[in-house]
């Protein structure tokens, strides 16, 4: 009896090869650029972010009080020159998050607070005047949230986007932020404080740590599984495409 050959679903070819596409494309540019695909420049800063564990969010980490230090990179997303609007990218560590040598990393875009406008990025011509979403949702205990920066101005007044702006507002005085989530109908809850107390490292402008919220998550606080393939890929390839890797 002839065996018939296995037929591939056409969604599934159509989800590999978007992945395999992302991953190509990711780390073409992330090479030429010898920096990431995106956010390729951006300034670092170091902070620390105080969970109260006010309780309730079904997340060990998120219920149980903690203060953790954080490597922070602020950036430009699109990279466009000078001081013209772009998306920014609050890039955080939270190191030993999940016990020592396990951090979090969570990457957050400048968007709005909307139900909608919470999941697409914005491009802004002042650093502080709306919130820094997650974009996608995560699985936080029962619920699927988006998490978000908002910005706490005290005494900095207008903050451009330029890299040099972003420096000089680091350098000024501390920056807070209030970290928030949210589901669907829900409010926004507030579950930790982010303050940048340091001035900015010196590194080089396409300088990072190797952020990726996939490979640095907590059991029960990670992306949900919307677009995941796609992003897991376009990471994997921005960060092979900087490490001269390559293709697996």
């Amino acid at each position: 009896m002839t065996r018939q050959p296995t037929r591939v679903p056409q969604r599934t070819a159509r989800t590999t090869a978007r992945t395999r596409a992302a991953y190509a494309l990711a780390r073409r540019v992330a090479r030429r650029r010898a920096a990431p695909a995106l956010h390729p420049a951006g300034v670092t800063c170091t902070g620390t972010l105080e969970v109260p564990g006010d309780g309730g969010w079904r997340v060990p980490w998120l219920d149980r009080p903690g203060t953790y230090a954080v490597t922070v990179r602020w950036s430009r997303a699109l990279g466009l020159p000078g001081r013209l609007p772009d998306g920014l990218g609050l890039a955080l560590r939270v190191e030993n998050a999940d016990g020592a040598g396990a951090p979090l990393d969570l990457l957050l875009t400048s968007s709005r607070a909307g139900r909608l406008g919470r999941h697409l990025p914005l491009l802004r011509h002042d650093a502080l005047t709306g919130p820094y979403s997650t974009l996608v949702a995560y699985r936080t205990g029962h619920r699927a949230r988006v998490l978000a920066a908002f910005p706490v101005r005290g005494g900095h007044g207008p903050v451009g986007v330029s890299l040099p702006d972003l420096r000089q507002a680091l350098a000024r005085a501390p920056l807070r932020f209030d970290l928030r989530a949210a589901a669907p109908g829900e409010p926004w809850r507030s579950f930790a404080t982010l303050t940048l107390t340091t001035a900015p490292h010196p590194l080089p402008e396409s300088g990072t740590v190797s952020y990726d919220p996939y490979l640095h998550c907590l059991p029960e606080l990670r992306p949900t599984a919307w677009l995941s393939r796609l992003r897991e890929a376009a990471y994997r390839g921005s960060r092979e495409g900087r490490q001269g890797r390559q293709p697996e």
